[in-house]
């Protein structure tokens, strides 16, 4: 069973905010939260496989399996989200695997993720491509096919393309696990850094001490 988060002070616009969020497997209480995440802050969530990390992602995401019996509320933003379906959620979710579509060019991956806008055109559309890409130090590789860029590269796509959806919050599901050290200490301070940028409260789930100390913000260990 996890430790209960202590309440932080009444939730500010754009906070992630778990209302007496429990959730059981087989009668066995897996998560006990009551807790906000504020924007551009991070709560870690640690503990071995199996504890209910990941069924935590899911119940904010929207996609718990029904195996589970979870309560309590989620708004984002003071509004309601736990009863929508997943696509009205506006939560970005990161996974350990970046899972670029191997049928679409970089571009195409970016250009999956634009919300649609009858006022953008084709020109406007690729700007903010180009944009996404130059900012994630990426620029000119539109064309490229997602198998010939580097893990960190693949890395760096699948964050923009999730912020390019404009989420509310961003959800990390242990996604620095796969990198090798060096990588992985630059694409952790690159995620960090687009999430304060944009004041998007982010709950990242690991296992890694590692992870907790680079997001900088509380920590809540599960015991499984």
């Amino acid at each position: 069973m996890s430790k209960k988060a202590g309440r932080k002070s009444a939730a500010t616009g754009g906070s992630l905010c778990f209302h007496d969020v429990r959730i059981a497997l087989a009668r066995r209480r897996l998560i006990d939260l009551d807790t906000c995440i504020g924007p551009g802050e991070v709560l870690t969530v640690m503990g071995p496989s199996g504890c209910g990390k990941s069924s935590l992602l899911a119940y904010v995401a929207g996609f718990l399996d029904p195996a589970f019996d979870a309560s309590g509320n989620i708004t984002l933003g003071g509004r309601k989200i736990t009863e929508l379906p997943a696509e009205a959620r506006k939560v970005g979710l990161l996974f350990q695997d970046a899972l670029l579509f191997p049928h679409m060019s970089v571009g195409g991956n970016l250009a999956f993720a634009l919300p649609h806008d009858p006022m953008m055109n084709a020109a406007l559309r690729k700007a903010r491509i180009e944009e996404a890409l130059a900012e994630a130090g990426l620029s000119g590789m539109a064309d490229r096919d997602p198998a010939t860029l580097s893990g960190g590269q693949q890395s760096r796509v699948a964050l923009m393309r999730v912020l390019l959806a404009h989420p509310s919050a961003l959800l990390l599901d242990e996604p620095f696990s796969k990198l090798d050290s060096e990588l992985r200490q630059q694409i952790r301070d690159f995620v960090f850094a687009e999430a304060k940028s944009r004041q998007l409260p982010v709950l990242l789930v690991t296992h890694d001490p590692a992870d907790a100390a680079a997001a900088g913000g509380r920590v809540i260990e599960l015991t499984g």
